[in-house]
């Protein structure tokens, strides 16, 4: 990202969404918090390359799943995160 260069809203949410993802690993333990690391670092680098930027839908779809993930991680008993592969169309 270029310093100085504006984000649009929904960039900022993705960013928002994926701050909060890793201040929520920081509660747990030391493994459980590199595998939750990964995965979500894994997970929104894979969307950055593969969704297109102007399917505003199907991006809006992967913050509210991303936002009831980020709620049960969020919960003591859960310790992490499993990925599942969601096609687009």
């Amino acid at each position: 990202m270029v310093s100085g260069q504006k984000l649009s809203g929904m960039q900022k949410h993705v960013l928002s969404l994926y701050r909060s993802f890793l201040r929520v690993a920081r509660a747990k333990s030391p493994e459980d918090r590199r595998k939750i690391e990964s995965i979500v670092s894994a997970e929104f680098r894979n969307n950055s390359k593969s969704v297109d930027r102007k399917n505003f839908l199907y991006i809006e779809y992967l913050l509210r799943r991303g936002k009831k993930q980020l709620e049960q991680l969020q919960s003591p008993d859960i310790v992490g995160l499993s990925s599942k592969e969601v096609s687009e169309h």
